[in-house]
């Protein structure tokens, strides 16, 4: 289970006005700004859920995985998956999620994907038998079988992001979390990727957490949806009770962001 009970986040942002007197000055008298990404943030994800956590650029969705997934600490509240503290029972707790994010990639850009799973294993401590098992199952089921021996820098966007979903997976974890995982991807892969998401939930049970601008990557494969923004959780609801019969997904969420004013 995830627990997020009033959690805040904020940076500092140099900020400067344009020129060379002004970097100068910034070099001993450097000016913040202070930016509230999260702010009073609470909500609740059972396990074998598949949510959408949606919501504008700079709404918050990227620094709560971050600090879901261990990456980031809070300035105050509390975050608790599966009883444990992400960013301080780290090493223990990695073993139990799986990220991909979509403009980030985990694969060694110059050697061939097997070797990037390889090194996988052995960071996360997999058996040879799990392992074979693991890589048999995800190379049938995400069609892996002609990528594996190419380095990733040779594969087109939909077929590096199988291979980072299959690579997040290796490890059998209990916990998924998704960061824009079909950005770019033509119609074929994101349909490729959609339906083996589905099936990780249904035969292994796998908690799955996706933000995502694609709203019909929301309403393919999530039934309850989060609504973040400006650093607050605005909505918490099922998609059912958000549509419109007059408009498609993407018309009903626009009309969200517009009622309240993000």
């Amino acid at each position: 289970m995830i627990t997020m009970e009033h959690v805040c986040k904020s940076y500092k942002i140099a900020k400067r006005n344009a020129g060379f007197k002004e970097a100068l000055k910034a070099l001993f008298h450097q000016k913040y700004e202070e930016i509230l990404a999260l702010n009073d943030v609470s909500f609740t994800i059972q396990d074998g859920e598949m949510v959408g956590y949606i919501g504008p650029n700079g709404a918050g969705k990227s620094s709560t995985i971050k600090i879901l997934s261990g990456i980031l600490t809070i300035d105050s509240g509390t975050v608790l998956v599966n009883g444990k503290i992400p960013y301080k029972d780290r090493i223990e707790y990695v073993r139990e999620i799986g990220v991909v994010f979509g403009q980030r990639s985990q694969l060694w850009w110059d050697v061939p994907v097997i070797d990037s799973f390889e090194l996988l294993k052995d960071i996360y401590s997999i058996s040879n038998k799990q392992y074979k098992q693991n890589l048999e199952e995800l190379t049938e089921l995400l069609n892996l079988s002609e990528l594996l021996r190419s380095p990733a820098r040779q594969l087109s966007l939909g077929q590096r992001m199988r291979c980072e979903i299959a690579a997040s997976l290796l490890h059998c974890p209990r916990i998924l979390f998704l960061d824009e995982p079909t950005i770019g991807l033509d119609a074929v892969s994101k349909l490729a990727v959609r339906d083996f998401i589905l099936k990780q939930n249904q035969i292994h049970g796998t908690t799955v957490i996706l933000t995502t601008h694609d709203m019909q990557d929301i309403e393919a494969l999530t039934n309850r949806i989060i609504l973040i923004g400006k650093g607050k959780i605005l909505m918490d609801t099922t998609i059912e009770n958000i549509k419109s019969k007059h408009n498609n997904i993407d018309e009903t969420i626009a009309e969200l962001y517009h009622a309240y004013n993000i």
